[in-house]
This record gives C-alpha cells, structure tokens and sequence, in this order.
C-alpha cells in the first residue's frame, strides 16, 4: 500500500502519471501537470471512477464525492492526494 504522507509532491505526482499510463495506456511524454482528465486525455466518468477506485485500493483512502466532482487536471489529482496525506485515520 502507497503511504502518502511519506511522498514528495513530485513524487506523488509522478505516481499518479505512472499510474494513468498504466490504467488508460496513455503516454507519459504528453502528460503535464495542467493536463485535463476529460479534455486532454479523453478520460470519461467511468474512467473516472475506476481511477477513484484503484486511488482507494493502493493508498487504503477514499476521496470524498465532493473533492472527487472538483478534479478535472493532473495536478488537482496530485492535490486530493496530498489532501488525504494530511487526514486523520478514522
């Protein structure tokens, strides 16, 4: 499990990049921080949503809807993340 408190933001960031090649085999030389989800990488809802889901299963959070309906680039991806980083465990 990915322990977020304990990665850089350039690290988180590089994970999420890793992470939507993996996913959406998208490439990685195209991405950038301001890169949009929707616009640019034509990630759809349920890409979306399966992205939200693996989130979940590697860092062991859950992004809250709210916080989820807010994200559209990489780096608003990057900022939820580091967001969770700093929550308490319930």
């Amino acid at each position: 499990m990915i322990v977020l408190s304990e990665m850089s933001r350039d690290e988180l960031y590089q994970w999420v990049v890793k992470l939507l090649v993996e996913m959406f085999e998208l490439d990685a030389g195209g991405l950038t921080p301001e890169s949009n989800l929707y616009a640019d990488l034509d990630i759809d809802s349920i890409d979306a949503v399966d992205l939200a889901v693996k989130l979940k299963q590697l860092t062991g959070k859950r992004l809250q809807p709210e916080v989820f309906k807010t994200i559209r680039t990489i780096n608003d991806v990057v900022d939820a993340l580091s967001g969770l980083a700093t929550e308490k465990a319930v």
